[in-house]
C-alpha cells in the first residue's frame, strides 16, 4: 500500500501556523469525520483522509498536513497553506508548520474547476466506495491517487455539469477513497452523510 506517500515535488517554506479563526469549521468537521473512521489510520500505522478549505478566488486552500490522519484533535500547527499548485509539472508549493497532504494535487483540481467551491474532503469508506463505484462519477481505475493524472481526471470529471453536480466522487484507483465538495464544510459532511 503506498497510501499517505506524497507523488508530487513540494517545495515547502517552514512557517507560522494558519489563524485558528480560519480553521474553526475546518477542525470541527475534520474531528466529526475521524469519529466516523472516515479519517484516521491503518493497522500499519499509516493515515488517511484529509481535508481543506479554500483561502482565496485564485485557488489558494489550508489543508490538513501530510501524516495526520493518526491525530484524534487538529490544531492549527497541522495545517499547510498551499500557495501554487503546477499539475502539469507535478508540484506543489506550500507555507506552515507541515508539509501538506499527499492528496493536495487533487484538492486543488476540484478548487480550480469551480470557483463556489470552498471546501473538499477526502475520506476512506469501503461502503461508500463500493456502494457508488461506477454508479457515482468515478475516476479510471487506472489512475492512482496524488498524481497529475488524478488531478487531470478528476477536472474532466468536474467538466460535465451532471457529474459535477453529485458534488461526490469515487477514486477508482484509489481503494476506499471518496472525494466530496461544497460551498461551506459542514454542506460536505452532510452530502457525505447522506450518501
Amino acid at each position: 500500500m503506498e497510501e499517505g506517500y506524497i507523488k508530487f515535488s513540494v517545495d515547502w517554506e517552514k512557517g507560522e501556523a494558519v489563524e485558528a479563526a480560519f480553521l474553526e469549521e475546518v477542525i470541527q468537521v475534520r474531528q466529526q469525520l475521524y469519529q466516523r473512521g472516515w479519517i484516521g489510520v491503518y493497522p500499519d500505522g499509516v493515515g488517511y483522509g484529509n481535508i481543506s478549505k479554500r483561502r482565496d478566488a485564485e485557488g489558494r486552500f489550508v489543508i490538513s498536513g501530510t501524516a495526520t490522519g493518526h491525530l484524534e484533535n487538529l490544531t492549527p500547527e497541522h495545517f499547510s497553506r498551499v500557495e501554487e499548485v503546477v499539475v502539469a509539472e507535478n508540484r506543489v508549493r506550500c507555507t506552515g508548520p507541515v508539509v501538506a497532504s499527499s492528496e493536495s494535487m487533487s484538492h486543488a483540481a476540484i478548487y480550480r474547476q469551480n470557483r463556489e467551491v470552498q471546501g473538499v474532503i477526502h475520506i476512506h469508506c469501503m461502503t461508500l466506495w463500493e456502494k457508488w463505484k461506477d454508479r457515482a462519477p468515478t475516476t479510471p481505475e487506472s489512475i492512482p491517487y496524488g498524481t497529475p493524472e488524478m488531478a487531470f481526471a478528476i477536472m474532466d470529471l468536474l467538466d460535465d455539469p451532471d457529474r459535477a453536480r453529485w458534488q461526490f466522487f469515487v477514486m477508482g484507483g484509489h481503494r476506499e477513497g471518496c472525494m466530496a465538495f461544497g460551498k461551506n464544510l459542514w454542506d460536505v459532511l452532510e452530502i457525505l452523510l447522506k450518501l
